[in-house]
């Protein structure tokens, strides 16, 4: 396991370095100049041209080895070990926001990621604990009534738009009810209902992954064995083929954690969550690529690593697999 995670580990600068030179490609043929931008910063002509030639901004290749010079770390590397006083930096710079006056992308990401990281575990939590048991159920009792009923949720849960039931969660519990503040965030009443339309999406999945898995156990040798011994029902569901029916929950739950703890931008976007989903909407809407690319290389950093934590957890259920 040990060369497994080593070998994963270096493997991660490589991948995030693909998806970054993609990620950059596609955002430099966006359309649009990010300082004249008519709602972002428009500095005038002459410190327009000092900053265009200052970032780069002005020939791609430019500005792509000056920027992962500097977001990889080799830049404050080299400035440590060159002559002269240095200047504090930091490490990974991410360059400075062409949107939001006198911010630097690392400070946006280190006041936004909390937030949608809070929001992403939550949703996830929430997921886990109404998923599972669903899936359990369903899958304990397949082709009964109550399994088609927690099918048909679970495909409700699929196939309705976060968009949708974010608004009609914000209408009920909000505004009829008033049950929960709208647009406020630093509460855990603020965090219910974002969390609850982030993680339902994910609990749809996961217990239809389980309902599976559930199936399959059951029908396996092992079970069988259990319940010669006399074993209550219970013990067997829950004790026995919990534990394998979850292994495709485990492989599910890297991106799907990955993804919401990075922040959903219709979530945020409809509950008014200080996140990093806003900020990343507003980026390419202003071609912040700073910004863009900031936002990128930390979704796919995190997706590698949850990633890398799936398959350490999953061979520690599971033994055999190699």
């Amino acid at each position: 396991m040990l060369r497994m995670v080593i070998r994963r580990l270096v493997q991660l600068p490589l991948i995030v370095g693909v998806v970054a030179t993609l990620t950059l490609a596609l955002a430099w043929g966006v359309p649009g100049n990010p300082l004249e931008n008519p709602e972002g910063r428009r500095p005038a002509p002459e410190v327009a041209d000092a900053m265009a030639r200052q970032y780069r901004l002005d020939s791609f290749w430019g500005f792509y080895y000056s920027y992962l010079r500097d977001a990889s770390g080799l830049g404050y590397l080299a400035d440590r070990l060159g002559p002269g006083p240095h200047p504090p930096r930091p490490v990974f710079d991410l360059g400075p926001s062409l949107q939001y006056r006198d911010k630097r992308v690392n400070g946006i990401i280190a006041d936004a990621l909390p937030v949608s990281m809070t929001l992403g575990a939550a949703a996830v939590a929430i997921a886990l604990a109404l998923g599972v048991p669903a899936g359990v159920i369903g899958g304990s009792r397949a082709g009964r009534p109550i399994d088609h009923a927690t099918t048909l949720l679970v495909l409700t849960g699929v196939s309705l738009p976060s968009f949708v039931v974010g608004s009609v969660l914000l209408l009920v519990f909000s505004l009829w009810l008033n049950w929960f503040p709208v647009g406020s965030w630093g509460s855990m009443r603020d965090l219910a209902l974002p969390a609850l339309t982030l993680g339902l999406p994910i609990a749809a999945y996961i217990a239809r992954l389980t309902r599976l898995g559930m199936i399959e156990a059951l029908a396996s040798d092992y079970v069988r064995t259990a319940r010669a011994k006399g074993l209550s029902e219970f013990e067997v569901v829950w004790k026995h083929a919990l534990k394998n029916a979850c292994l495709p929950v485990l492989s599910y739950l890297g991106p799907a954690a990955a993804g919401a703890m990075t922040g959903s931008f219709v979530v945020e976007s409809v509950f008014s969550v200080p996140g990093l989903g806003q900020h990343f909407v507003n980026a390419v809407q202003n071609k912040d690529l700073f910004l863009i690319m900031g936002v990128v290389l930390v979704f796919a950093t995190m997706l590698v690593v949850f990633n890398l934590v799936v398959d350490v957890l999953y061979r520690w259920v599971d033994p055999r697999v190699e």
